[in-house]
C-alpha cells in the first residue's frame, strides 16, 4: 500500500519519481567515466600509476556488474522502496568517502564499495517505474532515459574536466566525488517523501552462493587485464583467465540447479537457452568493453600526449558527445523501430569510418589542434548513438515476457563488466605502447583494436532478432539462427 494518494491517473506522484530516478542514473553515468581526466591530478596527489588510475575507473564498474543482478533480487524480498533509499544513502556517503581518500589504495578500494552500493540503488529504479507507470506513461519514461544514457557517460569526462580545472576551494581531482552530494541528498529528501511504501515478498530466497560466484568470476576476469601486459603476461594471467571461465560456467551449472531444487535462482536459467540472447550478451560485452575503452584512450591521448589540461581533455571529449546525441536521436525515434537488427550493424559501420578517418588524422600531430580529430570523433559518436539507442530492445526480443525482467538485469551487468574489461585492455595497450612509441601511436593501436571488436559485434548481430522489443512485450522475429536453434 502506498504511503500517498492516488488520482484517477493513477499514483499521484509518478512523474517524481521518474525524476528521482534520472538523478539516480545521472550519478552512476557520471560516476563510471567522470574520473577519466583525473589521471595527472591523481599522479601529482596520490602518486598514481597507469595501473592505479585503470583501477579507480574500472574498479567501479566491475563492482557494479558483479553486484546488479543480487542487487535487483534483495529489492524483490526487502522491497524497492528500503534497498533504493538504503543504496542512495550509501552511495552518496561513499562519494563523500572517495573525496577524502588519502592514498590511491584506499580510494581504489572505497570505488569498489562505491560500485557495490550503486548496484544495491540502480535495478531497484526500473523497478519502481514498473511498478507505479504502465502503458504509454511507461514508455514515455523509459523514452527520457535514452538520451540520458547515450550522453550520461560521455559528458562526464567533461564535467569533471570543469571540476578539476575550477579546482574549488583547492580540492582538485577530489570535487569530482563531492558533485554527487548535493544531488545524492536531493534526491534522498524527495525519494523518502515520495516513494509508495509496498512490502517486499520475504518468500524470495537470495542466492548468495551465485553472488559469489559471479564476484570471484568477475574479478578473476579483470584482474589479469589490468596487469597482464605490464608484466609480459605470466602463467597466473592465464590461470586466472581460465578460471573466470569455469566460473561463469558453474553459476549456469548452479543455478540450474537452484531452480531443480524449487529455490529461485539470481538469474531464470531458460535465458542461456536462447541463442538469440546469448549471443547478444558476447555483443554487449565487445561493443562497450570498445566503446569505454575509445572513450579513455582519447582522454589519455589529449592529456598525457599532448598535454592538454583536465578541462581541455575534457571539452576535447564533445565532439563524441555530440555525435552520440546525434546518432542516439535517430536511432530511437525512427531507426531503431523500422530497421531493427540492421541498426546494430550500420551503426557500427559508421563507427569503423570514424576510426578510419581517426587513424588518419593522426598521422601528423605536430602541430596538434582539437579539431585535427573533431571529424573522426563526431562520426565515431554518430555510430555508437545508433547502437546504444537500439541494442537492449533488439537482444530483449528474444526471451520470453516472463523473463524479460531477470534478462534485463544480466544486460546491465554484462554492461558494466564490458566497460571494466575496456578500461583494463585498453588502458595497458595505451600505457604499453606509449612507452614505445608516442601518444598518437597508441591511440592508433587502442583503434585497431576496436576496429577487431566492432567486427565482431557485426559479425554476432546476424544471430539476433530481427526487430526490437514492441511495447505492448510481445517477442520479435528472431533471425535465422535462432529459429534454426528452436527447432532442433
Amino acid at each position: 500500500m502506498s504511503s500517498l494518494p492516488t488520482t484517477a491517473g493513477g499514483y499521484r506522484w509518478r512523474w517524481l519519481i521518474v525524476a528521482v530516478m534520472l538523478a539516480a542514473e545521472i550519478m552512476d553515468l557520471l560516476d563510471a567515466t567522470i574520473v577519466n581526466v583525473a589521471g595527472p591530478s591523481l599522479e601529482k596527489s596520490l602518486g598514481s600509476t597507469p595501473i592505479g588510475l585503470q583501477w579507480v575507473i574500472s574498479g567501479y564498474t566491475l563492482a557494479l556488474g558483479a553486484g546488479l543482478i543480487l542487487g535487483g533480487r534483495l529489492g524483490d524480498r526487502y522491497g524497492r522502496r528500503r534497498m533504493f533509499l538504503g543504496g542512495l544513502a550509501t552511495f552518496t556517503l561513499a562519494s563523500l568517502l572517495c573525496a577524502l581518500a588519502p592514498t590511491i589504495e584506499v580510494l581504489i578500494a572505497l570505488r569498489l564499495v562505491q560500485g557495490f552500493t550503486a548496484a544495491m540503488l540502480l535495478p531497484q529504479g526500473f523497478g519502481l517505474l514498473r511498478e507505479n507507470l504502465s502503458g504509454r506513461e511507461l514508455g514515455a519514461a523509459f523514452g527520457i532515459f535514452g538520451p540520458v544514457f547515450g550522453l550520461g557517460g560521455i559528458i562526464g569526462p567533461v564535467l569533471g574536466g570543469a571540476l578539476i580545472e575550477g579546482d574549488l576551494f583547492g580540492l582538485g581531482w577530489r570535487t569530482v566525488f563531492l558533485v554527487n552530494l548535493p544531488i545524492g541528498i536531493a534526491a534522498f529528501v524527495v525519494a523518502y517523501r515520495i516513494l509508495p511504501r509496498r512490502p517486499g515478498d520475504r518468500d524470495v530466497t537470495v542466492d548468495a552462493v551465485g553472488a559469489l560466484i559471479v564476484a570471484v568470476a568477475s574479478v578473476l576476469l579483470v584482474l589479469p587485464l589490468n596487469y597482464g601486459q605490464s608484466q609480459g603476461w605470466p602463467l597466473w594471467t592465464w590461470l586466472s583467465l581460465g578460471g573466470s571461465l569455469i566460473g561463469f560456467g558453474l553459476f549456469v551449472l548452479q543455478q540450474r540447479r537452484t531452480l531443480a531444487r524449487g529455490k529461485v535462482p539470481l538469474v531464470v536459467p531458460s535465458l542461456f537457452r536462447k541463442a538469440a540472447y546469448s549471443v547478444g550478451l558476447g555483443g554487449i560485452l565487445v561493443f562497450f568493453a570498445g566503446l569505454v575503452g575509445t572513450q579513455l584512450v582519447l582522454t589519455l591521448f589529449l592529456q598525457v600526449g599532448q598535454l592538454f589540461s583536465a578541462g581541455e581533455a575534457g571539452l576535447g571529449n564533445l565532439p563524441l558527445a555530440v555525435g552520440s546525441a546525434i546518432g542516439g536521436a535517430l536511432s530511437g525515434a525512427v531507426l531503431a523501430d523500422r530497421f531493427g537488427r540492421t541498426v546494430l550493424q550500420f551503426g557500427p559501420l559508421v563507427q569503423l569510418a570514424g576510426a578510419a578517418v581517426l587513424w588518419v588524422e593522426l598521422g601528423d600531430v605536430a602541430d596538434f589542434a582539437i579539431w585535427q580529430i573533431v571529424p573522426g570523433l563526431v562520426l565515431s559518436g554518430i555510430g555508437s548513438g545508433l547502437v546504444i539507442a537500439a541494442l537492449f530492445n533488439v537482444i530483449l526480443a528474444a526471451v520470453d515476457d516472463n523473463e524479460t525482467g531477470s534478462a534485463s538485469g544480466v544486460l546491465a551487468a554484462v554492461q558494466a563488466i564490458g566497460g571494466s574489461v575496456g578500461v583494463a585492455v585498453f588502458g595497458s595497450v595505451f600505457f604499453t605502447t606509449i612507452t614505445a612509441g608516442s601518444a598518437a601511436e597508441a591511440y592508433r593501436a587502442a583503434l585497431l583494436i576496436q576496429g577487431g571488436l566492432l567486427v565482431v559485434f557485426i559479425a554476432l548481430s546476424f544471430f539476433y532478432p530481427k526487430k526490437g522489443r514492441p511495447e505492448g512485450g510481445e517477442r520479435g522475429d528472431v533471425g535465422e539462427p535462432e529459429r534454426e536453434a528452436a527447432s532442433r
